[in-house]
């Protein structure tokens, strides 16, 4: 049997390595690995860093506004979405290791090539609507294992997020940094741009059993359901002793309200309400990786009552409820959910 598809086995991480030493010290000794792996998170990982170049210089490079376009989500299109979305598909293509990918920005999944054995889906630039601000935005992807019969692919993207081998996130801000992870814990890394290398910067990542801040759209209020305003006045309640209230932090930008919330802990919330009655936030490309990476550092992610990696999806624009963070705040939302 060719394990080359499974995550490889746990490994010790040394700060200052590069993404590429470490996907390879990931791969050592993984019985039956070919490196195919480790080539497509190295593809991955080169596609994020041409993303970087054109954000850091889109106001300079005409890649502000709008292409004109509209999306299969009914979006207006970034002219920067379109160039990531180009960018993570021409490298996955010419990488030979990717079957498929599925994005959001695309109505329908794009086979690449029988023979590769990956599957990866992502949102190619989240929080699109901040670039003309200078918000963070970011990448979002997972890879998933592809077969084959007959020539033929026939297991695709719409697997759950329980089938996952790895997934990560980039984010473009102050700094350019990339969160990944292959079963084995979550670890992080930061784009030297002097030398066009991401280097380990966070080993083995792990989100606090709870945290003191949450983060949820407050204008949407009105919208909301009961429990939800419930949970929402409880954390605003004065109660030192049960460490409250929490302070609240919304950027407005999934990957950087997650990697906050990954990092320091608490809770990112964005629940279905009267708008979104089925969610906002698309399964396949956001609400399953950070899912991943989060139950990956010791937090927890739900739809508020179910598991998001659980969820089988219907089709490859679904969206969901999503609510991530430290495990205790989001047993806390849970509860409120359950009545």
């Amino acid at each position: 049997m060719n394990h080359d598809s499974l995550s490889p086995p746990a490994f010790p991480s040394v700060v200052g390595t590069t993404l590429e030493a470490h996907i390879m010290a990931g791969m050592r000794g993984a019985p039956g690995a070919t490196g195919e792996f480790a080539s497509l998170l190295n593809a991955i990982g080169l596609a994020v860093r041409i993303i970087h170049t054109r954000v850091r210089a889109a106001g300079l490079a005409d890649m502000l506004g709008y292409t004109g376009e509209t999306n299969v989500q009914g979006e207006r299109v970034q002219k920067l979405d379109a160039f990531a979305n180009e960018v993570l598909c021409t490298v996955l293509e010419r990488s030979g290791r990717c079957a498929m990918v599925a994005s959001e920005e695309l109505e329908q999944a794009h086979v690449l090539s029988e023979t590769g054995k990956y599957i990866v889906c992502f949102d190619p630039l989240d929080g699109s609507s901040n670039i003309d601000v200078n918000i963070s935005i970011g990448t979002i992807f997972c890879v998933l294992r592809a077969q084959s019969a007959g020539g033929r692919l026939y297991e695709g993207a719409l697997q759950p997020g329980n089938k996952i081998v790895a997934a990560g996130y980039a984010v473009y801000g102050s700094a350019t940094t990339l969160s990944l992870s292959t079963g084995h814990g979550v670890h992080g890394f930061t784009l030297d741009p002097s030398v066009g290398e991401f280097f380990l910067s966070h080993s083995n990542i792990r989100c606090p059993e709870r945290g003191n801040t949450y983060s949820i759209n407050e204008g949407n209020f009105a919208r909301w359901d009961d429990r939800v305003k419930k949970w929402n006045a409880f954390l605003k309640t004065e109660d030192k002793e049960r460490g409250l209230p929490y302070g609240h932090r919304y950027v407005g930008s999934l990957v950087a309200d997650a990697h906050r919330t990954l990092m320091k802990g608490g809770i990112f919330a964005y629940p279905a309400d009267k708008k979104s009655p089925a969610g906002k936030l698309r399964l396949l490309y956001e609400a399953n990786p950070m899912a991943y990476l989060f139950e990956q550092a010791g937090g927890a992610a739900t739809n508020g009552t179910d598991r998001i990696l659980d969820i089988e999806p219907k089709g490859l624009h679904d969206r969901t409820p999503l609510i991530l963070g430290s495990k205790e705040d989001v047993k806390t939302y849970r509860d409120f959910m359950l009545g």
